[in-house]
């Protein structure tokens, strides 16, 4: 059965890859033959982007800098920096209760471990690091903050209790109406139940300060509650703190697919954000990370790790925000306070929403918080603004441009629908033909949907599911939602005061090893 799977999967890449191979020569031939007045190269920017082009060649250049160190055995780290100085906010109402508090083996709270002594090569002396870089002793505390997460709360910490001790997990229940706390309490972690609503950045901040766990920790992990960790995060996460001017690592997001607990609906969106995640994590995110850029606009709160040493000088929560991670994100850059770490190798497995409704509501959420961080945070100049107005311009270009251009395709489909007929209203035929003289309906249909779904190809192809290339052919409409999404909440950025309180999605139980 193992080996009728594993062939399987391997000939669902090769078809996967002889479709991309099919339609890219198809591609290139429509390109070559349809002359120079034809803006296929416009639509073409408008289906992949100039920022992924960039951004894959910066990846690629990061990935020989890698693969040349590790050749030479030589350690790619960066020298340390200072960190400010900030007194550490209090919450003033002490509406919460400790559910359950876990204890050690020695029937007290972790305690944080003495770094390893590391030598100072301008005192010729052995010292102790500003910051622990010894992954050995490097200590980690998990956070998830859930609110009426009944259905996966209990998965989420069966994950976290393969890779972490029971006394350095911490579930904050953003008063919850379910049983979200009593569940985590029988689990034997540490519960903190805030009975105020206070959304996921006050209840990371309330959970962090009720346990101490700054002067406890030297790092903290924030998880989802519908997040499950692969077995090599935890590896992943210490080996790149080693480096000190690591402020924070992103984790990597894989999404969850099981199509066999989901709609056609819940799969069609399941494949489209494995194809995000794999585009934006690959081609773009894994080159804004490299140790001579560092200037990704977000550590996904999904599986985030923040030293303490960082996490301290953040404002988690501030008011008028709906999410969190962009704003933690962006403290990280504004007060200089390191940089931002990504790799392959701090997998989290993620559970994406299973109904457009809810897949609306979370894309908008996303986007308001995006637009309301950069709205909270300003300019100043930096590398990382400096890549942020180009990924800004080109994101609102492209939005607006690729909701045109589907427009233009509805304008002109008709006669190729209903014939000839359709020309008789005679504005109709004056703007068709003024259209169709600058854009083809050919031109619009092969040069807007090919190039996008030859990447849709390739990721079927890495990841070896041939239902990708079905599902594949109905993206588009989740791009278009997506751009939609993304403009109206512009001016809502700018007039909408959030609370940061949320409404969990349909939720599916997590199942962990």
């Amino acid at each position: 059965m193992r080996t009728a799977r594993f062939i399987g999967s391997w000939l669902a890449g090769l078809l996967s890859l002889a479709t991309a191979a099919l339609l890219f020569m198809l591609w290139l031939r429509f390109v070559l033959g349809s002359g120079n007045d034809t803006p296929v190269a416009f639509l073409l920017i408008i289906g992949v982007g100039l920022n992924l082009m960039v951004w894959s060649l910066i990846g690629l250049i990061r990935l020989i800098d890698e693969w040349i160190h590790k050749l030479l055995g030589r350690d790619p780290f960066g020298s340390r920096r200072e960190l400010p100085r900030r007194a550490k906010a209090r919450i003033r109402d002490e509406d919460k209760r400790v559910t359950f508090a876990a204890r050690s083996r020695s029937g007290a709270r972790r305690a944080r471990r003495t770094p390893t002594p590391v030598l100072n090569p301008d005192t010729g002396e052995f010292e102790i690091p500003k910051v622990n870089t010894d992954p050995e002793t490097i200590s980690l505390a998990v956070i998830i903050p859930a609110h009426n997460e009944e259905p996966v709360i209990d998965g989420a910490i069966r994950s976290a209790l393969r890779l972490f001790d029971r006394w350095d997990i911490y579930v904050v229940s953003d008063s919850s109406s379910d049983a979200t706390a009593e569940i985590a309490a029988q689990t034997g972690v540490n519960v903190l139940e805030l009975l105020t609503n206070r959304g996921k950045a006050g209840a990371i901040e309330a959970v962090i300060q009720e346990f101490d766990l700054i002067d406890n920790y030297d790092g903290v992990v924030i998880l989802d509650a519908d997040t499950e960790l692969d077995e090599n995060y935890v590896k992943g996460v210490r080996d790149q703190l080693r480096d000190p001017t690591v402020a924070a690592v992103a984790g990597f997001v894989v999404a969850e697919w099981k199509p066999q607990q989901r709609t056609v609906i819940g799969r069609l969106i399941a494949a489209y954000r494995d194809r995000l995640y794999w585009l934006m994590q690959y081609m773009l995110r894994f080159g804004q990370t490299w140790r001579f850029t560092s200037v990704t606009f977000i550590v996904p709160g999904f599986a985030s790790t923040y030293r303490t040493s960082v996490l301290k000088h953040l404002d988690i929560n501030p008011e008028g925000l709906v999410i969190e991670d962009f704003n933690m994100t962006f403290e990280v850059h504004h007060k200089k306070l390191g940089r931002i770490s990504m790799r392959p190798d701090t997998k989290a497995y993620s559970q994406d929403p299973f109904t457009l409704s809810d897949y609306k509501s979370q894309v908008r959420r996303w986007s308001l918080g995006f637009w309301q961080t950069v709205r909270r945070h300003g300019i100043w100049p930096s590398l990382f603004w400096f890549s942020l107005f180009f990924y800004i311009l080109e994101i609102v270009l492209v939005a607006a441009l690729l909701l045109l251009t589907a427009l233009i395709f509805v304008f002109v489909l008709p006669p190729a629908l209903f014939g000839e007929e359709v020309l008789v209203v005679e504005w109709y035929a004056a703007g068709y033909a003024a259209v169709t003289s600058v854009l083809p309906l050919s031109t619009v249909a092969v040069g807007l949907f090919v190039p996008d779904y030859i990447l849709t190809c390739v990721v079927a192809m890495i990841r070896r599911r041939p239902s990708y290339l079905f599902y594949g052919l109905f993206y588009l409409p989740l791009r278009l939602l997506d751009s939609y999404l993304m403009l109206i909440t512009i001016p809502q950025a700018w007039t909408t005061k959030s609370d940061g309180r949320w409404k969990s999605p349909t939720r599916m139980p997590v199942k962990t090893p």
